[in-house]
């Protein structure tokens, strides 16, 4: 599975941002696909979640009630609707996926097999 992040951007406090994550060579519709971030001078965190065959969803307390995560299996991309965003949500974000995740797994990065290049998004003023 290939992956393309894409939708990054510079945008001020409060603005709404939409990541999408494509992917080439296989279909997600089973996969478990995850955001993850890393902000400047810390390491990559976990942001959300969907899990594949059954689309629960699952995201980082920071981001709960203003991230959505989304998955269109027509487009075979996955979405994250980013509202209300702030400083401390600066940081380069990448998505991944897996085929085999269990719900326990699903915040550990290491248990994703397949990443995606990382897309830039900066909250400034």
């Amino acid at each position: 599975v290939q992956l393309q992040a894409s939708g990054g951007g510079l945008v001020q406090p409060g603005d709404s941002l939409r990541l999408s994550c494509t992917a080439s060579g296989r279909t997600l519709r089973s996969y478990s696909v995850a955001w993850f971030r890393q902000p400047p001078g810390k390491e990559r965190e976990f942001v959300a979640a969907i899990k594949g065959n059954g689309g629960s969803t699952y995201y980082e307390g920071s981001v709960k009630g203003r991230f959505i995560i989304s998955k269109d299996n027509a487009k075979n991309t996955v979405y994250l609707q980013m509202n209300s965003l702030n400083s401390e949500d600066t940081a380069v974000y990448y998505c991944a996926a897996d085929g085999h995740l269990i719900t326990s797994s699903i915040r550990n990065a290491p248990a994703y097999d397949y990443w995606g290049q990382g897309t830039q998004v900066t909250v400034s003023s």
